[in-house]
């Protein structure tokens, strides 16, 4: 490779039979479809309240007994269980109550704690109790919150796999090597994929904010969509060789490292070498598990080849409704074990058309939402995480392509 190529263009060299599927779409009546999505909306804010505290507090909780029930088990020696376990928890602290709080999904709920709200959750030390991981908070929450679900489907969507995946897609590479990329992604993903991209898009974002409107009409920056790149924006930042790539060591990877494969393990040196090292393992165990559960549950949420991409944005409330209804799909839920494994995951649908929800609400509107869809002629995706994740992987290998849509209708 000669030098640094747009991932957009170059997914696109490598799909040259884009399926046009605009006829499903164009006969929607989308204002009317709005209305009754925003009917629902309102009746489920008028009823937030104790329940939905009640019900994130359990959520939490399971979490954090999954984390101390895992390391009761990690130091006698290395096993699945207590790396299971303390994955899980990781996961849980992430995808069920980091993800809908930092969405401000609590914010409104009368008498919250202040520790539940989005402008307090995580923020400065409270990272340390709240959400220490890889990912920085305040990157997280931009690159996620922002980018990905205003931009769902569209070039600037920072986690569009179809596009992100060109490379692994590309004809020319031999088979195993396409499933041994994906299987490194899965391992991995946290640390190699997201915690850069989301700060390479915060840093990115606040260098395009302190332009002047003369420096950004004369010189526009590039965007998560456009900017040069081999695979993905985070790359530049991957190594400590620039300001921004030491930046993110020191903010992002140290802070979680230091503390899950150093201090952690370290307290239980009292009990002997053996302990600390059957720890550190497992430790290292659980991060796999943790990358590998999540993955396997959010890749799959906006990818398949029944599932839409965009190549323009949404104009008004009623075609963002039916983009992000159209955009992602929804997994078999209705109990809270089913729920909780799924990090809450299991309602993408209703999470995209109404970000600002506690958990409890995506359950009690998945059923409302469906009719609704089924009533305008919406099509609405439903299927267990086995069957969307072999058509992630399909769309990974190449084997098929996403939906697409050139036009707003």
């Amino acid at each position: 490779m000669s030098g640094p190529l747009h991932p957009h263009a170059v997914n696109e060299s490598f799909n040259e039979e884009l399926t046009q599927n605009s006829d499903e779409l164009s006969a929607i009546d989308y204002q009317a479809f709005a209305d009754d999505v925003q009917a629902l909306h309102a009746k489920l804010k008028a009823d937030l309240g104790e329940s939905d505290i009640a019900h994130l507090r359990k959520m939490e909780r399971w979490g954090r007994t999954c984390t101390l029930l895992g390391y009761a088990f990690a130091w006698v020696f290395p096993n699945p269980m207590a790396a299971f376990l303390i994955g899980i928890g990781n996961v849980a602290r992430w995808g069920t109550v980091t993800h809908h709080v930092m969405h401000r999904g609590y914010d409104a709920v009368p008498n919250v704690p202040e520790r539940f709200k989005s402008k307090r959750f995580a923020m400065g030390w409270r990272r340390f109790i709240d959400w220490l991981d890889w990912l920085h908070p305040a990157a997280w929450a931009h690159e996620h919150n922002h980018l990905h679900h205003y931009n769902t489907g569209q070039q600037d969507d920072p986690d569009l796999v179809e596009r992100n995946a060109w490379f692994i897609r590309d004809k020319r590479m031999p088979r195993v090597l396409k499933w041994l990329s994906v299987v490194f992604v899965m391992m991995t993903w946290k640390l190699t994929y997201y915690a850069p991209n989301t700060f390479w898009a915060l840093k990115q974002h606040r260098k395009i904010k302190a332009q002047t409107p003369e420096q950004a009409k004369a010189q526009p920056l590039p965007t998560m969509g456009t900017v040069d790149c081999y695979i993905v924006p985070g790359e530049r930042v991957i190594f400590p060789v620039t300001a921004w790539g030491l930046e993110f060591y020191l903010r992002c990877v140290l802070p979680y490292a230091l503390i899950r494969f150093g201090v952690i393990p370290a307290l239980f040196l009292p009990l002997g070498v053996w302990a600390w090292s059957a720890v550190l393992i497992n430790s290292i165990l659980a991060e796999i598990v943790a990358n590998v559960i999540s993955f396997v549950i959010i890749a799959p949420n906006h990818t398949g080849d029944d599932v839409y991409r965009f190549d323009k944005s949404f104009k008004n409330k009623a075609e963002f409704y039916v983009q992000q209804v159209t955009g992602s799909v929804n997994y078999p839920s209705g109990t809270d074990l089913r729920d909780f494994m799924a990090a809450y995951l299991n309602y993408q649908i209703e999470h995209h058309v109404w970000p600002d929800l506690p958990m409890l609400k995506y359950r009690q509107a998945a059923p409302q939402l469906k009719a609704i869809c089924q009533k305008h002629g919406v099509p609405y995706i439903e299927e267990s995480v086995f069957k969307r994740f072999a058509k992630l992987w399909s769309i990974m290998m190449g084997d098929s392509n996403m939906r697409r849509v050139s036009e707003n209708l």
